[in-house]
């Protein structure tokens, strides 16, 4: 079914209801719907940060940022990579998510560099809800980085749940784990109930605070 008339409207109730999109490959132009059971998700206070990792968030080898290269980021995560020849983000997803980050919704997380970007990640805040789409890196690090900065934000927010849509060794060591869809599915109504958790603006000392209380081994 072409997806032509989806809406960023459209896309925002769907996320809302425990679905999410992607493509086949960047050449094709439908979108297919996911509704995947189990869920993935990382619970933001169990997150397990590896001490080695706390050492290099905290050295400032990256200038981590939000929200200022959105579209780059995307355009990041869809370049082919060894282990990832192919891409789900078609065109029809890019224009969707870029438009959901001009209304709000839609973020990234980017690490440069020397004023390079390097890495980072995007997905949709709605209330006290995170979805993760994508995350890519150039340097040693910098996708887990963003994902360090990205869960100290959403704890400090008061977000309730950072779903990652389907479970992976990489994100398991982290402290990610799939769960009944129906489980998720009760977490989410809550969740996209709230008031809008995501705020740009977070003091790097909070930050930093945040990312030192994490539990690390």
């Amino acid at each position: 079914m072409a997806e032509q008339g989806v809406t960023p409207e459209i896309l925002l109730g769907a996320y809302a209801a425990g679905l999410f999109p992607m493509a086949a490959s960047a050449e094709d132009p439908e979108l297919q719907w996911y509704d995947p059971d189990p869920r993935g998700i990382l619970p933001l206070e169990g997150f397990h940060l590896p001490k080695r990792l706390q050492r290099t968030v905290l050295s400032d080898r990256f200038e981590v940022t939000t929200d200022q290269d959105f579209p780059g980021v995307m355009k990041g995560c869809a370049t082919p990579a060894p282990g990832r020849e192919d891409t789900w983000i078609n065109q029809e997803i890019f224009r969707l998510f870029c438009a959901l980050n001009q209304m709000g919704y839609a973020h990234s997380v980017e690490c440069r560099q020397n004023g390079a970007l390097v890495g980072g990640l995007y997905g949709v805040a709605l209330g006290g809800a995170f979805f993760g789409e994508s995350m890519f890196s150039r340097a040693t690090d910098a996708s887990k980085v963003a994902l360090v900065h990205l869960v100290a934000r959403l704890r400090l927010q008061g977000f309730l749940v950072l779903d990652t849509q389907f479970g992976t060794d990489h994100l398991s060591r982290f402290g990610g784990v799939e769960i009944p869809a129906d489980d998720y599915k009760a977490t989410l109504e809550r969740a996209v109930q709230m008031l809008p958790c995501w705020r740009n603006t977070v003091p790097d000392d909070m930050l930093r605070a945040e990312i030192k209380a994490m539990r690390s081994g």
